[in-house]
């Protein structure tokens, strides 16, 4: 019963407000971060090669630093960055609606965790099996950290800092 509020509008519109205040908080306070999101909901500009995009998990995630940090903004729902991707360092805008980010990181510290679905569910009612279970389909956020070697690079050199 109680993860059935997870799909709740109220329980949506609380959680978007929370990682649009966390996020505004830390561009205030110059605080750069790592969001995990949910790729399916992310949208590229121009469009990623598929030589790269069809490399992500069902979550990725983004290390919000540097350029990319002075380029994010929130606009209405949606969280942008500019991002280079692959060994090319392929250009794009990255648009995520903040709902679409599951989690949110400072340093190797989750912030926030969301569990609000980025789009609301049809008019059926939610059953157990509806509500994704957390194990099976999500992975340690470690691990799609490290799956990046560029990723591993920054983590040593934080570490001996």
């Amino acid at each position: 019963m109680e993860t059935q509020l997870f799909y709740t509008p109220q329980y949506r519109a609380l959680m978007q407000e929370h990682l649009a205040k966390t996020i505004g908080y830390l561009f205030d306070q110059n605080q750069e971060f790592a969001v995990a999101c949910e790729v399916r909901h992310i949208r590229f500009s121009p469009e990623l090669p598929s030589s790269i995009k069809d490399n992500f998990d069902h979550t990725v995630l983004f290390i919000v630093s540097g350029f990319t940090f002075e380029s994010a903004q929130l606009h209405e729902g949606d969280f942008t960055f500019e991002a280079g991707f692959g060994s090319e360092n392929f250009g794009s805008v990255v648009s995520v609606p903040l709902l679409a980010i599951r989690q949110l990181f400072v340093g190797d510290n989750p912030i926030v965790i969301n569990f609000a679905e980025p789009t609301p569910l049809q008019k059926k009612e939610v059953s157990r099996r509806d509500v994704p279970s957390g194990q099976t389909s999500k992975k340690n956020s470690m691990e799609l950290l490290l799956k990046n070697p560029e990723n591993k690079k920054l983590l040593k050199v934080k570490k001996h800092s």
